[in-house]
């Protein structure tokens, strides 16, 4: 689960999610909201999270059908934790990035 969770996409998703939430947010939407994220890799990322629970579907029957997503309570739950990591991440890149640079110059 952790390795679920924890990973770029899922995060960066479920962040722009719970943003919304408690309302939805389109497929296309979504894709420009998740910088650098291509179309199949945003496709797997939502089942996903949509098998986990963490993530709600509902298409409009509509000529092209209009899908929508939004976090379900657990999901949203997850977003407080997954804040404190990112923010954790953020405070730290340039320790990372060195510690990074010197154990690769050995």
């Amino acid at each position: 689960m952790l390795d679920r969770v924890g990973g770029k996409w899922e995060s960066m998703v479920i962040k722009v999610l719970a943003v919304a939430s408690p309302g939805e947010v389109r497929f296309a939407d979504l894709r420009r909201r998740v910088p650098g994220i291509s179309q199949k890799m945003l496709s797997q990322t939502l089942r996903s999270l949509e098998r986990d629970g963490l993530v709600t579907r509902r298409v409009e029957p509509t000529v092209p059908p209009a899908v929508h997503y939004s976090l379900t309570p657990l999901g949203l739950s997850l977003d407080g934790p997954l804040g404190v990591l990112r923010a954790w991440a953020e405070r730290h890149v340039l320790e990372i990035e060195a510690a990074r640079a010197r154990y690769d110059g050995k």
